[in-house]
This record gives structure tokens, sequence and C-alpha cells, in this order.
């Protein structure tokens, strides 16, 4: 009879990356009981997500979604830095920078000498090759992606994403570390936009064409979508939520690697990237967000 292992217990969690999706991921996880390391290049962003994160845990409190011992307890939990070898001794490193190939190889690189053997090495990439990365370091059997969905701590969903190197004790740990979050997990090979993002983005691209020819106005558009299909949410303003500048990203890689005329970015996104009109983050997108 043969017998399953079970997958490799992860207890302490390493985050790089103190954007929206990075403190979003350490707050998932340290509401899990994971001990969680939050690393960014200045101390003082790092610390700044964790102030964020003590804020949105305050909120939670607030509404009784949890009591203030488990605030205290999640928040003593969590550990930021600005030195990536505290990251030497976490079970799983999830590195979630800008989406961007250079920078991610690079850390990767640096990565693979300071942590464990045993450690899993995984990228919050929407997009990019996951195996590429992999082949940066030495372990590529256990680098995998990881890829959340914002906000992380409301969204349920977790896709799992096995390049080719990767073995199954990894892709194991990698599901279990989500399920273990509270999240539903996916697994899905290593190909651009995994499922939601190559599903998703022709949708958000075909309405900005839309608003492009006239069609129908910003809010119409959004109206339209939320009301016929059920949506929470307009394409437009989903696009500002996203950033634009993330948007015309995803949409570039996804054209780079399949040649479907939907994945090429409509030129007013281009346009508004441009002109820094990225949305949400910038306060002015599709739609205007005072601050």
């Amino acid at each position: 009879m043969s017998v399953t292992s079970l997958p490799m217990p992860i207890t302490k969690v390493g985050i790089v990356g103190s954007g929206i999706m990075g403190s979003g991921i350490a707050e998932v996880a340290a509401c899990a009981g994971h001990e969680v390391v939050l690393r960014s290049r200045q101390a003082e962003a790092a610390e700044g997500a964790v102030a964020r994160l003590e804020k949105s845990l305050g909120r939670q409190v607030d509404k009784g979604r949890l009591t203030d011992e488990e605030r205290q307890a999640t928040l003593a939990r969590l550990t930021p830095t600005s030195d990536l070898g505290e990251l030497a001794d976490c079970d799983i490193v999830i590195e979630s920078i800008v989406e961007d190939m250079a920078p991610k190889r690079h850390l990767f690189n640096e990565l693979d000498p300071i942590c464990k053997n045993h450690t899993i090495l995984a990228t919050h990439t929407t997009t990019l090759p996951v195996v590429e990365l992999a082949m940066e370091t030495g372990r590529p059997e256990k680098v995998c992606g990881i890829h959340f969905f914002n906000p992380a701590p409301v969204m349920a969903l977790v896709e799992v994403v096995r390049p080719l190197t990767a073995n199954d004790e990894t892709i194991a740990a990698a599901r279990a570390f989500a399920e273990a979050c509270g999240k539903h997990a996916v697994e899905v090979k290593d190909q651009a936009g995994f499922i939601v993002n190559a599903l998703l983005f022709p949708y958000l691209n075909n309405a900005v064409r839309l608003l492009e020819a006239g069609v129908a106005s910003k809010e119409d558009i959004d109206e339209a979508m939320k009301g016929g299909c059920g949506f929470p949410m307009g394409p437009l303003a989903l696009l500002d939520l996203v950033g634009l500048d993330t948007s015309v990203a995803i949409l570039d890689a996804l054209f780079a690697e399949f040649h479907d005329p939907n994945f090429a970015p409509a030129p007013l996104l281009r346009r508004m990237v441009a002109a820094q009109h990225l949305g949400r983050k910038t306060g002015v997108g599709f739609y205007d967000y005072p601050s």
C-alpha cells in the first residue's frame, strides 16, 4: 500500500513587497496564525505597511469581525524589515514586487542563497513566466506561483501556479498554505494570465474600446455590466482599482504570449498611463478619487 506524504508544514511566512498586495497577503497570513516577516527596501515603507494593516484590523474590530485581543495577537506576529536576511528562517517567501521580470529575477537570485534548503520561493506575478524565476535559483523544484486577488483579505480565490520545474510536494504545500489562510485554491499551469486574468482582461480591454468608440458613457457601461450580468463592479471602475499601469502590463504580457488582438491594450489605456491617470492609486483614472 502506498503512503501519501503530507505537505510540508508552513509556520513562518516571508513577504517581499509592502504595496497593496504585499501588505494584504501579510494580513491574511498573520490572521491565519502564521508568523510573518514583511520586507521592503526601506524600513519606513515596511513599517508604513504594518501601520496600514493595523488600521485595517482596527476596522474589523469595529465591525465585530475580530476581537481586540485577536487584533493584538495578529500584530504581534508581524515583523517589518528592510533586511532580506530576516527571511532566512521562513518556510515560504512570497515575492510581491513590481510586475517586471528584471527585478523579479534579481530578487530570486538574491533569495536563493539566503533561504534554507526547504524554503519554497513563490511569486505573486499575474502574467510573467514562473519558470524563468525558478531557473534563477538552485531550487527550481521548490518555486511556484501563488496569486492572491485584490483585496487579499476579502477575495476568496488563490491561483497556485505550477511551472514545469515544480514538484508535487511544492504545489501541495502551496495549496495547503492558501487553504490554511481561508482561501479556495485552484491549480493552474504556468501560462500567461493563468485562469482569471486570461478571461478577465479581454473583457476589461473591450470595455475601454466601447468607451473610445462612443458607444456609451463610462457610467452607463459600468451600470450595464452590474445590472445586466450581476457583477459587483463595472469594468472601468475595476480597471481603476487594479491600476491602469498594471492592467497595461498584464495585457502586454498576454499579447506577447498569445498574439490575440483582444489582448492588445486599447490606445486610450496607454494614453491614460502616459498621463499618470492610473486609477485609485493616483486619485484619477476613469473616475476621480478625492484624497
